[in-house]
This record gives structure tokens, sequence and C-alpha cells, in this order.
């Protein structure tokens, strides 16, 4: 069952606010990138055409993801299951091996409808939605995200781990994955903006360009950002190319 909906708060209003008409603009243009990206979404992880770096590079990406994906397994996403921004489903495949409920949301159905195809007969709950407005109806034993919180703005950052808690058991885990800073990363038309940047172009395989969030953060620094607001996180990184972390609230 795919929906669109609306959920009633659970709690106190969780809204992330759009500080004004540029931010609403960007993530407009965020979304539009992600859903017109989703056929060719996958080709970034499995390093083809564009995103294709070579022998080596491509070598240890395959290794950084096998280290992250063990991380993943080690940490046991079992009970119910929310994924957030789950797109194509290469992680909710994943998921889907130890959780007893999965609940998939992304604000693309395109990508979505991708994930629904390769988990064939899977029984899950998929939902479009748009994250910076989006409410809980339930809570979970785990919430996961991955490549998501970069594309979060700054000023958003604060709200959208609120919404994390709210949709947490009160002993609820999360576990997230996201980019480290690193050229090859991404595809080789395109150039990071410097590692201080919280936005960045992107293009399409048609030539079509879209601006989108992009913010890098650095492990300490976020397990302590994450830290003065109430969670206990481990905050790790692979080599070169990503960054991840598992955690619960403490307060």
């Amino acid at each position: 069952l795919l929906l669109a909906s609306g959920f009633q708060p659970l709690g106190m209003p969780l809204v992330i606010p759009h500080e004004d008409t540029m931010n609403q603009d960007i993530q407009n243009e965020q979304v539009a990138y992600y859903r017109a990206r989703a056929n060719e979404y996958d080709e970034w992880f499995k390093r083809d055409g564009r995103y294709d770096r070579g022998p080596e590079a491509n070598a240890r990406w395959a290794d950084e993801t096998g280290q992250v994906s063990d991380a993943l397994a080690a940490f046991g996403p079992t009970g119910d299951v929310l994924e957030l921004a789950a797109g194509t489903g290469w992680w909710t495949e994943r998921l889907a091996r130890t959780a007893t409920s999965l609940t998939a949301i992304d604000a693309s159905p395109e990508t979505l409808a991708i994930n629904r195809a390769k988990m064939g007969d899977a029984a899950l709950r998929y939902e479009v939605a748009d994250l910076f407005a989006w409410q809980p109806d339930r809570q979970y034993d785990v919430v996961f995200f991955s490549f998501w919180l970069s594309h979060v703005p700054p000023e958003c950052f604060d709200a959208f781990w609120q919404t994390v808690r709210a949709c947490l058991k009160p002993d609820g885990r999360v576990f997230f994955l996201d980019s480290r800073y690193e050229e090859t990363s991404t595809a080789a038309d395109h150039t990071l903006e410097g590692e201080e940047a919280t936005s960045t172009l992107r293009r399409l395989n048609d030539g079509r360009e879209f601006r989108v969030v992009k913010v890098f953060y650095r492990a300490m620094e976020l397990a302590r950002r994450l830290a003065a607001l109430g969670w206990d996180v481990d905050v790790q990184t692979t080599p070169h190319y990503f960054l991840y972390g598992m955690g619960m609230v403490t307060r």
C-alpha cells in the first residue's frame, strides 16, 4: 500500500519551519531532483556510469560499504523499524531482514515505486511525505536514515532531531549513515563546493541541473551537537567515504 497522507501529531507539533522563501525554494528543488533522479539513483551506489571512479576507488567504495553494512548488522535493527528518506531500497532490503515491521517514508513516489518493486511481497508500509512537514502517528523501536541528514538545512537540524525523538519508543534507537567530504564520492562531472558549503549543484545524466542542500559533518563535532540535544550517539567514519552513527536519547 502506497500512502500519501498527513498524520495527526503525536504530542507537540513537530513541523520543521521553513525559514524563508530561498530555503523553501531549495527544498522544493531538492525534492524535484530526487524525483527526477529515481531511475538513475542506484548508479551512484553501484559506481556505474558517471560514478565509476576507476578500479582502485571503486574497490575502496565497495570495501567501505561493506564496513557500514556490517556495522548495521551488528547494531541489529529489530522490532518496529522506521526508515526515513528510504529512497530506492538499498538499505530497506537490509532492514527488512531483521525488522518485525518496517515503514518506509520518502518525498518521492518514483523512488518508493522502485523500492516497492525490489522488495516484492515483503510486508512493508510505504508513505509519500515531505519530511520537513511530516509528523509520526506512532513510535518505533528503531529509526534509520541514510544520506538524509546532509540534506537537512542547518537551521532545521534541531527540529529534525526533535522529530526523530518523537518517533522513538522510550528505549528506542537510531542508526544513520551519510557522506564524508570526498571528491570521488560523487559523479566525475560534479564538483564539491567546499567542506563548509551547505548546498551543491547536482547534474542528471540528461544534463539537467538542480541545487540541493548538502552539509558535510565531522564525526566528533556531530556527536557533540547531538549530545547537547540529549542524545548519546557513537559517530564513526570509514577511511574515505562514509560517516555513520548509532545511539539513543539519554535525556
